[in-house]
């Protein structure tokens, strides 16, 4: 939400000061680290999830103390958040052990010690209603691993919070291996601006508050009498860039002290064009009213009635700086209902108005002619448009250069009628253009007509084409380790799958991959992947899994064993169905038989669930999702998978000791899509 920010700490000496919050431009979180250490982001929020405590195995980096900053976040000029910036530093924890006799060679023992350190450092934000958690991976080299010492920092812009909320902070590492840190901090409140007058207790001083005009004497707005220390609070629509602030020691032949922190402020400036008027009191007298003086142009522009961009006259006319609370007019100007007035700053117009509109009546349909005049004291004639002004005549495609020659015929001949005149530069003419409007009317029907024919050719002809193969989509298919044969029966629906126009993605395939990264890694990047590119997530539900599931969203936790891979996707996905992102995005599915469609979480359920094979067709038809229908027949492509899904069901649901269903599969290569 849009916001203050300006706190100023004033005192009674000769160095008032103002602090003002950094702005964030980039609308996505960042982090960095100090020298010496590298970090990372990774994207998106993690699953708040501190664990259990663990004995550490040798050196690692944990997080020792918090500090937190406020600061503004602006992806638009006008548009700023309030946000807390944290910081977080770092410090080696525990050392290496002397291995007992037989664990481990010298060797072994000292690449161990120049390895360097990596760690993935939580944080976890809470400000009603919101909760997040972000995850940095910081790595340090092996020089600076010394045991007990402190490495550097790391910080994370930002969390967004409202004014007035209490945030709670919390840092810990993935495994946690110290208890975990913690900070509250209550932000300011209001839509406010506070000046904290720093004066000595019992001191009486007086305080005026007035807007420093360069055209004029000051102008008064507040004076009070007070006793210090004191804190004012203005509402921050009243900031502008002549707002200053005088104080003094209510004592004989006391010095004053004045100071004006808002002269460069953007803020000030877009509270003073805010507050600023353009008004039009008589037919071609304008007048710029605004608190403040405006560092700002004026120019007339020509104003054509399609309520396209006013066109400014320069040349000839040159632009002049605006005198505020005056009336102004421009000389041996003629009155015309197409010129206006423009204001601008920073090459920006902010305000225009047409100085004859209420004389003269609407807009009419001229051309403006600027005649400008050349060192050989000869003249010019262009024409002023929209792509600007177009020299008669011309080849360009423009209205103007069509009725060159007509238009220069007019004003030799004196038809256009003159709106204003300088010896040295030129001079403007007003040409009506009533008389062309209706002409070569029925060309241009005639032309429309061809075009309409020719299109209507053109659709015939793309309508017999050949249509394009679709891309194949990715499908990332996520289970729990439930024994051998449930991972037969995921891996028959991966192979079935593949042999379609499906890119299929199973850790069956990749445990490799798997062993080298972590399961929370792969599990991360395969999902992103995925989704970037408009694939679907099939989260395969087995009892087992179901009553993991559970656990985990009543606990937020699992038993350490053979689900570590399910607690490490649903660390994944989970955030997008509590978070209302899993639509067209994931895909539920359990097998017949072997669980009922109401033992899935309600958590789950904002995905579609299908039985399979039993609903195999209308499975098939969401993994086609977008991409156009998979060559073949539909009844062909469902009896091939679902052949294959059945023979691999009834294998498992004859095995006994389910939900393990036999003995440790081999699951094979990764078969390629054909």
């Amino acid at each position: 939400m849009p916001m203050s920010w300006f706190l100023l700490s004033l005192a009674l000496g000769r160095s008032p000061v103002v602090v003002s919050l950094e702005r964030l431009v980039e609308p996505q979180d960042t982090a960095r680290c100090s020298v010496g250490l590298s970090c990372h982001l990774w994207d998106g929020d993690v699953l708040c999830l501190p664990g259990s405590l663990e004995s550490a195995p040798g050196p690692v980096l944990v997080p020792t103390s918090l500090q937190t900053e406020l600061v503004l976040r602006c992806p638009q000029e006008t548009d700023c958040a309030l946000c807390v910036r944290v910081v977080v530093h770092l410090a080696v924890h525990g050392g290496w052990e002397e291995p007992e006799e037989g664990e481990r060679s010298d060797s072994e023992l000292q690449e161990a010690r120049n390895a360097s350190l990596l760690a993935q450092v939580v944080l976890s934000f809470q400000a009603y209603p919101t909760t997040r958690c972000a995850l940095l991976e910081v790595q340090v080299p092996a020089v600076l691993v010394q045991p007990g010492q402190s490495v550097g920092s790391a910080v994370f812009d930002c969390f967004e919070a409202g004014l007035g909320a209490q945030v709670r902070i919390w840092s810990y590492t993935q495994p946690r291996y110290q208890k975990e840190l913690n900070l509250t901090q209550q932000l300011p409140d209001g839509d406010n601006v506070r000046l904290v007058l720093d004066v000595s207790e019992e001191q009486d001083f007086g305080l005026l508050l007035y807007w420093d005009q360069v055209q004029g004497p000051l102008k008064s707005w507040k004076y009070k009498n007070l006793t210090g220390p004191q804190t004012i609070t203005l509402n921050h629509t009243d900031l502008f860039p002549c707002l200053c602030i005088q104080v003094w020691p209510l004592e004989p032949d006391s010095v004053r002290t004045s100071f004006c922190p808002f002269r460069e402020d953007p803020r000030a400036h877009r509270n003073l064009w805010h507050t600023a008027r353009l008004k039009v009191p008589s037919s071609g007298i304008w007048q710029l009213d605004a608190p403040c003086s405006l560092l700002a142009k004026v120019a007339l522009c020509w104003q054509v009635p399609d309520q396209g961009p006013c066109q400014p006259l320069v040349p000839p006319m040159r632009q002049e700086n605006v005198t505020v609370n005056m009336p102004h007019e421009f000389q041996s100007v003629r009155g015309h209902p197409n010129l206006c007035v423009q204001v601008s700053s920073w090459e920006k117009v902010q305000f225009q108005e047409c100085l004859w509109a209420d004389s003269l009546g609407p807009f009419n349909n001229d051309m403006l002619l600027v005649e400008m005049r050349t060192d050989l004291n000869d003249t010019s004639v262009c024409a002023l448009e929209s792509s600007g002004c177009i020299a008669l005549p011309s080849n360009t495609s423009t209205r103007a250069a069509h009725l060159g020659e007509q238009l220069l015929q007019d004003f030799r001949t004196h038809q256009c009628v003159q709106l204003w005149k300088d010896d040295n530069l030129g001079a403007l003419w007003a040409c009506p253009m009533d008389k062309y409007i209706h002409k070569r009317w029925v060309l241009v029907w005639l032309v429309c007509l061809l075009l309409v024919a020719a299109l209507f050719f053109f659709l015939l002809l793309k309508k017999g084409r050949v249509k394009a193969a679709p891309r194949a989509r990715t499908a990332l298919l996520l289970h729990s380790a439930d024994g051998a044969g449930y991972e037969h029966l995921v891996g028959a629906l991966a192979s079935a799958l593949s042999q379609l126009p499906l890119r299929v993605a199973v850790d069956l395939w990749s445990r490799r991959e798997l062993s080298a990264h972590g399961a929370l890694a792969w599990f991360h990047g395969q999902r992103r992947r995925t989704l970037q590119e408009d694939g679907v997530v099939v989260l395969l539900f087995s009892p087992a899994a179901v009553a993991q599931c559970q656990q985990w969203l009543q606990h937020q936790t699992v038993e350490p064993g053979p689900h570590d891979a399910l607690a490490s996707w649903l660390s994944c996905v989970l955030p997008d169905f509590l978070q209302g992102r899993a639509a067209g995005r994931y895909v539920g599915v359990y097998f017949d038989g072997l669980l009922h469609p109401d033992a899935v979480p309600a958590a789950f359920r904002a995905a579609p669930l299908f039985s399979l094979p039993s609903q195999l067709p209308a499975f098939l038809d969401v993994l086609q999702g977008g991409c156009g229908p998979l060559p073949g027949r539909p009844a062909d492509r469902a009896g091939r998978v679902a052949q294959a899904l059945q023979s691999a069901l009834d294998s498992c649901t004859l095995q006994s000791g389910t939900p393990g269903c036999g003995e440790a599969w081999n699951p094979g290569p990764h078969p390629a899509p054909k």
